[in-house]
């Protein structure tokens, strides 16, 4: 197969788009032997849904369908450019979309149905699931997590029900199947859907010889003052690199039982402007979840802080070290240099530690530091 996913990866290399890497290559290797299967498996499907604006036709003979795959590593070893390989290998029935993009998808229609009763006869996650599965062959997700109770049953019940109609699924996750929802609660009711993933897809670790999204960091700066139009512009352009020009879409996480709000997430990069962290009722929990979430928080617009800014200068001593200790990448806009961002008594000696460690965070060696979940 000359136009696979293996034959692409090649390429990439032989062009020196790519450095060669025997763990990519591999994985390379992976996709095209599904590539292969996929060329004339036909799932059972007979009509469009809600992701048929796709351009995917239907199909009607039920074959078994070949194993999917769920692809976790972490940060920047290429798996989203492997599974691109893959789906620009067969655009006509292949779909593609970001995992919290697709959760949306499935809440909208779920509200829908609420909101328009006929919209669908009783319980509307089997029918909603049938029009994805009438659209699909393939699926691919980027970025598979799942954060609370009710993605997490929703996310089991839709799944079940796509595999039950043959579409075949890939995903990316930066975790093990066995460690999805870790911890979450009501754990034990996700669980089977974990055993359903590992018996429907093969499930490959990709340990890439070097992280890739480093070299897109490493070499530019990470604070940018002051502030003004150049400050962010280098700050839009640090999140067009690390993400891969991804359009930045909204998000939240959960804590507590509370949605945080992120104003724009993608690739574990969440971009913030300083109000949004600093002048909501945020505390030390919230820090360090999102210190654990994302390995690259973008922050726009610190300003400088007067003597009667005490909360909002304790709100960002605390969110600095929630992000040190989680070894989470800062890029930034300040006023100022760390060290006179603050001008006031009460947190003057806290406020040393956070200049400090704004400082050592613009240093190659903690760039290069594992981000710690």
């Amino acid at each position: 197969m000359t136009n696979g996913p293996l034959a692409r990866y090649r390429s990439l290399v032989a062009e020196g788009a790519l450095k060669p890497d025997p763990a990519q290559e591999l994985v390379a290797e992976k996709l095209n032997s599904l590539h292969g299967a996929l060329q004339s498996y036909k799932p059972k499907s007979s009509r469009k849904g809600w992701m048929g604006g796709f351009g995917l036709t239907g199909q009607h003979d039920l074959a078994t369908p070949p194993l999917g795959l769920y692809l976790f590593g972490g940060v920047g070893v290429g798996k989203s450019m492997l599974m691109d390989l893959l789906v620009d290998s067969m655009p006509e029935r292949a779909t593609r979309l970001h995992f919290h993009e697709f959760m949306r998808n499935i809440h909208s229609e779920v509200h829908r149905a609420r909101q328009l009763p006929g919209t669908y006869d009783g319980d509307p996650i089997p029918r909603i699931a049938d029009g994805i599965a009438d659209a699909a062959v393939l699926l691919c997700f980027d970025e598979m997590e799942v954060r609370d109770i009710a993605d997490a049953m929703i996310l089991a019940r839709v799944f079940a029900r796509l595999f039950e109609r043959g579409v075949v699924i890939v995903t990316t996750s930066n975790r093990h199947p066995d460690d999805l929802y870790k911890d979450g609660l009501q754990r034990e009711k996700f669980l089977p859907f974990i055993e359903l993933l590992k018996d429907r897809m093969d499930v490959l670790q990709l340990e890439a010889q070097q992280d890739y999204r480093l070299g897109r960091i490493l070499g530019d700066a990470v604070y940018h003052a002051p502030l003004g139009e150049a400050a962010t512009a280098a700050l839009d352009a640090a999140w067009s690199r690390l993400t891969d020009d991804a359009v930045p879409e909204p998000d939240s996480i959960t804590v507590k039982g509370r949605r945080i709000a992120i104003p724009a997430a993608a690739h574990q990069v969440a971009r913030f402007s300083f109000s949004d962290l600093c002048e909501q009722p945020l505390g030390p929990i919230d820090y360090l979840e999102i210190g654990a979430q994302f390995c690259t928080v973008i922050l726009d617009d610190i300003r400088a802080l007067g003597p009667d800014e005490r909360n909002a200068a304790r709100r960002f001593v605390t969110l600095i070290d929630a992000l040190y200790e989680h070894r989470s990448v800062l890029i930034c806009s300040a006023a100022t240099p760390p060290d006179t961002i603050y001008e006031g008594d009460d947190w003057k000696f806290e406020f040393q530690r956070t200049a400090s460690r704004l400082i050592e965070m613009q240093a190659e060696d903690y760039i290069r530091q594992h981000h710690l979940e």
